[in-house]
């Protein structure tokens, strides 16, 4: 073969493989720009039927929404009136408590029927207890000594008479050296007087002898009694049974020794005071009484007592009432006499004090411990065949026990008069439960 026909042939031979390339990529890019072509055409028509689907669902439920609303049986915002009954049948859950007769007993929950009661319109004042201080005593020695011995502890209960303390005193040794000196110069001038007036009688002597004698008798008379009386001043003995410089402290009344200020070999003047005595069998409750209650305070009214710190009252009668102010505090004194057998109303204590003023008769009551207070509402547990049931009420006067209710309970209601607080605990849990 010649070199010409072989470059011949292997040009058609290249001719030919660059034809069928151009020819295969050619094919190639048409089909898949047709397959992408397809597959959007495919998409849209997917949207456009789901488009149309969802055009036609809204629709029909426009229809049953709009059938629902004609009936009467829906509102045309998806809440029906089935949704208010369920709303008010919660509400009534919630302010139930459910407890058994057992429970109740355990937990001192208690029970009564509101009723009628009287109220009393009452005006309540702050006190405090005061010694009565027509029945205390500060006792003095009233004369310079020194203490030999204490017989009397403080807080001791001691009679009328008792001896409390004895004082060394020289003072006391003088005026009993004088009373008795007093004595003895009565003595002799009594004889003298006595002969004097027998010689006269008889008339051995002069006249003049005897009204001599006569008044020597009566000054002595006079100075013996002066001497005595100086000692009984000051509670001394009389007697001379005692040393001459020994002085007793007895106990004036009954009572109670509140203050003790002197111990055995002490210095004490006369106007120290060493001991304060106390018949606490009787007391006052001293009172402030505001300027604009002076009229509802009067002496003889009866009142009622009451301590703070702890469960006592006691009845008692207005004994005074000050017709000063203070300047500071502007209240009048007033004062309460308390008889205090058993001594629990102890000086210092302080205490409340109920003046009544006026009484009203109300139909409807509860007990003020049965008010209770649930969500900012007041209300009252009213018993149910599970248990109870906290009922909103609207109350009005009280007197501390009992309080009026104005609406929410009629007479003969069965209610929580005590333990209401435990039945509010039980409901705020399940309150809470039910949330959760």
């Amino acid at each position: 073969m010649k070199q010409n026909q072989k470059f011949a042939i292997i040009g058609i031979i290249l001719a030919t493989i660059a034809l069928a390339a151009l020819v295969y990529f050619t094919t190639g890019t048409s089909d898949s720009k047709s397959n992408k072509e397809d597959a959007h055409q495919h998409s849209e028509d997917e949207g456009k039927d789901s488009k149309s689907k969802s055009e036609k669902e809204h629709k029909a439920g426009d229809g049953d929404n709009h059938a629902k609303s004609s009936d009467g049986k829906d509102d045309g915002h998806g809440h029906s009136d089935s949704d208010g009954d369920d709303h008010s049948a919660e509400e009534a859950e919630a302010d139930a408590v459910s407890i058994t007769e057992e429970a109740m007993k355990l937990s001192g929950v208690e029970t009564e029927k509101t009723g009628e009661a009287i109220l009393e319109s009452k005006l309540t004042l702050p006190g405090e207890i005061r010694f009565n201080q027509d029945r205390t005593a500060h006792i003095v020695p009233r004369v310079d000594g020194v203490v030999e011995n204490v017989y009397a502890e403080l807080g001791q209960q001691v009679k009328k008479g008792q001896l409390l303390a004895t004082i060394a005193s020289t003072s006391v040794s003088e005026m009993r050296s004088e009373a008795r000196g007093a004595q003895k110069r009565l003595a002799l001038a009594k004889i003298t007087y006595e002969r004097e007036k027998k010689l006269w009688e008889e008339k051995i002597s002069a006249q003049q002898d005897y009204l001599q004698a006569e008044q020597v008798y009566q000054e002595a008379m006079i100075a013996a009694q002066n001497a005595s009386q100086k000692l009984i001043a000051i509670g001394a003995d009389t007697n001379g049974s005692t040393a001459m410089n020994r002085f007793e402290l007895r106990a004036p009344f009954d009572g109670m020794l509140v203050e003790r200020h002197l111990s055995m070999g002490e210095a004490v003047t006369a106007s120290t005071n060493v001991m304060t005595l106390s018949d606490l069998s009787n007391v006052w409750a001293e009172i402030a009484v505001p300027a604009k209650e002076l009229n509802s305070v009067l002496v003889g009214m009866s009142v009622k007592v009451r301590a703070t710190s702890f469960e006592s009252e006691v009845m008692g009668k207005v004994s005074y009432v000050g017709s000063l102010l203070g300047e500071q505090t502007r209240t009048a004194t007033a004062r309460v006499t308390l008889q205090n057998p058993k001594l629990s109303w102890r000086p210092g204590l302080f205490v409340n004090v109920d003046i009544v003023s006026s009484e009203t008769k109300v139909p409807v009551t509860v007990t003020s411990d049965a008010i209770q207070s649930v969500e900012e509402r007041t209300v009252v547990f009213v018993r149910t065949p599970d248990g109870f049931k906290a009922t909103p009420v609207e109350t009005g006067r009280t007197d501390g026990k009992h309080t009026e209710i104005k609406k929410g309970l009629e007479a003969g209601t069965v209610y929580a008069s005590k333990g209401a607080f435990i039945l509010k605990s039980e409901l705020g849990k399940s309150t809470a439960e039910h949330a959760h």
